[in-house]
């Protein structure tokens, strides 16, 4: 396939010292593949990202930053030495393979359930509001009514603020390239954007400035840390999106100046979800990846949710992003790359049984790799 210096199989810099070997980036995706009742990494997930390892970067599953921020059944965590020792395992088998991998930092917030905290018996959030429909799937991973969340103190989201700095610096250890904040899909971050969730009349509620100051505490407290720079600290942001209970009718103008607010600190990049196949909530125009790039000042951006390999490739060429990630066609495309630069058909996609009810390696990483093309048939 010729060399396109626009499209999905250029290079790409994060920083001097970080290049992309593509601009394809495997998507966030949480699969819940750690052993059963533990939040350790294991072989299967150090195969499953080696596997998937010529993506240009991958962007690990939610990680939780703290016991606080536990709330998925057999997700990972990155808080404790044996934590930091497992991801080694996953980091250097990606790097081996000629990989990148940045890991995404995670606090559920109200979309945990108290089944996860038997020890205080509450999950926490911005402000009191429960998620307003749909279920929880507890410890147990058996689906059970939201539960109203308890306020953060002032006391507490600065010590939050300095869980995602530790978390970061563990990452660091762990081996991996770089961080990215989950701001999305109505997490804890999304939970204080958002006037849906955050009805705080303190200096983290009301205005826009005051919503998004606790984004904008850890961002400055991972880069304080020293950890990481700035060029190698992602955000992930989700302005459409329905996904626990988010929408708001300003989001058009929030998210844009979220952007702005984060275009002065050099991150490595924004990964906007602006796409419509993850739930839009439709309570004010959609915000695009060209209005998140004009207000992030010309930053780097990654584009998600539905993107299709022509999509794709027009998005990169109009200038609107960067970087293209793909979530779902990367669980049963392990090979995504090379079928896309040799114009292969992919693999059916994964049945929704396994995005994270499975466990083991159906599922997960008994997807079939294409055959190899000959390169002057490719050409």
């Amino acid at each position: 396939m010729p060399y396109d210096p626009a499209g999905l199989q250029a290079k790409f810099l994060i920083d001097d010292d970080l290049e992309l070997s593509n601009r394809i980036v495997m998507g966030p995706m949480t699969r819940a593949r750690c052993d059963p009742g533990t939040d350790i990494p294991n072989d299967l997930m150090a195969q499953h990202y080696t596997q998937r390892a010529t993506a240009g970067l991958i962007i690990t599953e939610g990680t939780q930053i703290s016991e606080q921020a536990i709330g998925w059944k057999d997700a990972p965590s990155i808080f404790r030495q044996e934590h930091v020792d497992a991801w080694k395992k996953v980091t250097s088998s990606v790097h081996e393979s000629g990989g990148k991998i940045f890991l995404q930092l995670w606090h559920l917030g109200r979309q945990s359930h108290s089944s996860f905290h038997p020890s205080t018996g509450e999950i926490v959030s911005a402000s009191d509001l429960p998620v307003p429909s749909g279920t929880a799937r507890d410890a147990n991973g058996e689906h059970v009514p939201y539960e109203a969340p308890r306020p953060l103190t002032l006391e507490e989201i600065r010590t939050t603020v300095q869980d995602y700095a530790n978390a970061a610096r563990k990452s660091k250890e762990a081996g991996f390239d770089g961080v990215e904040i989950h701001g999305a899909n109505g997490y804890l971050v999304d939970q204080f954007l958002q006037t849906c969730s955050n009805v705080r009349t303190d200096e983290y509620g009301g205005s826009m400035e005051n919503r998004v100051r606790f984004l904008i505490e850890i961002v400055e407290a991972i880069i304080a840390d020293g950890a990481f720079p700035a060029s190698r600290v992602g955000v992930r942001l989700s302005p459409n999106g329905a996904y626990g209970g988010m929408g708001s009718s300003d989001n058009d103008k929030l998210f844009p100046y979220v952007a702005e607010r984060l275009s002065k600190y050099g991150l490595a990049y924004l990964h906007i979800m602006d796409g419509v196949g993850f739930g839009v909530h439709g309570l004010c125009p959609l915000v695009t990846c060209m209005d998140m790039k004009m207000a992030f000042k010309g930053g780097t951006i990654i584009a998600n949710v539905g993107l299709t390999k022509d999509v794709a490739e027009g998005m990169l060429r109009s200038g609107a992003v960067d970087l293209a990630c793909f979530g779902r066609p990367y669980i049963s495309n392990p090979d995504l790359v090379y079928r896309f630069a040799n114009d292969l058909p992919l693999n059916p996609d994964a049945p929704y049984e396994a995005w994270w009810h499975m466990k083991g390696a159906e599922g997960y990483n008994d997807f079939p790799f294409a055959e190899l093309v000959d390169e002057k048939e490719a050409n």
